[in-house]
């Protein structure tokens, strides 16, 4: 097998959004990059998992890093140059393309694409960033309590590349790294004797970790495109978890996440609504009771007649969460079968959507629904990627507890407000059906602040983390998970590695108390990261 050696400053591993953000942070501050992904796209939940982003409320005004704002900036001005907008909607400053109710912008995953490949490309061309598609890590080499090296190996031929780093950052969506290396890690529940949680357990659940949904593309055009029946179809369609309180899966109902009753959504594709009248805000408004605009990413209506032979709908609904079984440390051969059947749970609900599903006009299925390839950047039409809730967790220097961000426990206080704070975030704790049996846990939540000792392992010196793997606990990944927050980790994990190639520091001295520290964060500050919240924002 043939293996090449290659050697850099920084190492970044997975080029999702925290992975991409921790590159351009690292290269803009003078540190060279090795940036590697497993997946054809690189951008993660926002590309190749095809999730439309979830943010907060503020997100057109304040509370994101400077880069993330210009990521959101390019995704409209591809619109604005390129596409046939009709006048009012180009006009709109906060253009939503898919006019979704989950986000204030909801938008193709390949536009996405292509403005994140455009940050990166000034940096590729000067060598600073190199990236290495379509490899996955399979193995490290570590000395005591530092990284040598990490072997990754393509997706295609299965060629092996080992690349020393003086730096190594884990933006994997499931903490790769961390077992490779020998880095002290959690999985799943912790118990409450251990964080002091209130929605803990009495017991530890290692096991026990969020639903992964594999996301697709749908538009409905005349015609019969009904699918193949799935394999596994039969299992599907009878599947009534606990959760859905004697309900098949398969249907328009899911527990709502707040109150845990069952209650039944709208579904009616090409709907005659105001694109241009869509108010995204979750903290109004949950925006799930019609799942064809829910998470909505092209409204025909907002472009030119024509254009669009359909809206296209993005399906990551209730009944495409798979929980089955957990996919962190078991067998690749196993982890690989449960993908599978996650795929197989989102073929049958289009095909039950195809040929089963209950329509407002008293008939059954809606055999017009295609799925959309193209639009997915996929062969078969399902994301690329499975879209991980959750991931194995870095044992830190700085734990986030549920104690730390809920609005129960700290009230109008606000979050724990962290001297250390390398940005904020705010989503409500969100955690989905989960492998242990558990439904949804929603609790209300307050702005937070990111504590940079979340991103430093207790021991590993020379790894950080630049994903959901960060130093949450079960519960508060379930408000650090979201798209903003992980470009945020991401910049602060890309920017504290240059920053500790170029004064010769570990990254464990940095984040001591002291000079070292204050010149740290006032570079992030100066590169446009904000570090805590402005007046305005509020628990929901």
């Amino acid at each position: 097998m043939t293996v090449q050696d290659l050697d850099t400053e920084v190492l970044v591993v997975g080029a999702g959004l925290g992975g991409v953000a921790a590159a351009l942070a690292a290269a803009e501050r003078g540190a060279m990059v090795i940036l590697t992904e497993e997946f054809p796209w690189i951008g993660g939940q926002l590309t190749s998992q095809a999730v439309p982003p979830d943010e907060h409320p503020w997100v057109e005004s304040f509370g994101i890093t400077a880069r993330y704002r210009a990521l959101r900036d390019g995704i409209r001005d591809v619109y604005r140059r390129r596409y046939p907008l009709v006048g009012a909607a180009r006009e709109r400053i906060a253009l939503n393309p898919g006019a979704g109710w989950v986000s204030k912008l909801c938008a193709e995953p390949r536009v996405a694409h292509g403005v994140l490949e455009e940050m990166l490309a000034p940096h590729r061309s000067t060598g600073r960033i190199r990236l290495l598609e379509r490899v996955r890590p399979v193995a490290a080499s570590v000395d005591g309590d530092r990284i040598v090296s990490v072997t990754v190996a393509s997706e295609i031929d299965g060629a092996q590349s080992v690349v020393t780093a003086r730096f190594v950052i884990d933006a994997t969506e499931t903490g790769e790294l961390l077992p490779l290396t020998g880095t002290e890690y959690v999985t799943g529940f912790e118990s409450r004797a251990d964080t002091g949680e209130p929605s803990a357990p009495d017991q530890a659940q290692p096991d026990n970790v969020q639903a992964l949904s594999v996301c697709f593309a749908m538009e409905h055009v005349d015609g019969d495109h009904t699918i193949d029946r799935p394999a596994q179809y039969d299992f599907w369609r009878s599947f009534t978890p606990p959760a859905w309180q004697g309900e098949p899966m398969l249907s328009w109902s899911a527990p709502n996440p707040r109150t845990l009753q069952m209650g039944a959504r709208d579904f009616g594709p090409n709907p005659a609504d105001d694109a241009l009248a869509v108010d995204a805000d979750q903290s109004r408004n949950a925006g799930d009771d019609n799942l064809w605009i829910f998470r909505r990413i092209a409204a025909r209506d907002l472009f030119a007649p024509g254009f669009y032979s359909s809206d296209l709908c993005l399906v990551n609904w209730p009944s495409i969460d798979y929980f089955l079984a957990p996919v962190l440390d078991v067998p690749r051969d196993v982890e690989l079968q449960r993908y599978a059947d996650a795929r197989q749970l989102s073929l049958s609900m289009l095909y039950w959507m195809q040929t089963e599903a209950p329509r407002a006009d008293g008939g059954t299925g809606y055999p017009g629904l295609r799925l959309r390839p193209d639009v997915m950047g996929s062969a078969d039409g399902l994301a690329q990627a499975p879209y991980h809730r959750e991931s194995r967790r870095i044992r830190p220097l700085t734990r986030i507890t549920e104690n730390d961000v809920s609005y129960a426990v700290r009230g109008d206080r606000g979050a724990t407000r962290y001297e250390e704070s390398v940005g904020v975030g705010m989503y409500r704790i969100d955690l989905h059906p989960s492998t242990g049996g558990d439904t949804y846990i929603d609790v209300a939540s307050t702005p937070f602040e990111i504590p940079l000792g979340a991103l430093i392992p207790e021991r590993t010196t020379n790894l950080l983390a630049a994903n959901k793997n960060i130093g949450t606990t079960h519960l508060t990944n379930g408000c650090y998970r979201l798209h903003p927050v992980e470009w945020n980790i991401g910049e602060a994990a890309g920017h504290l590695a240059a920053y500790c190639l170029a004064t010769g520091s570990p990254a464990h001295a940095v984040h001591e108390a002291g000079t070292l520290r204050a010149d740290y964060l006032r570079e992030l500050e100066a590169a446009g990261v904000e570090r805590h919240w402005q007046d305005g924002a509020h628990p929901y």
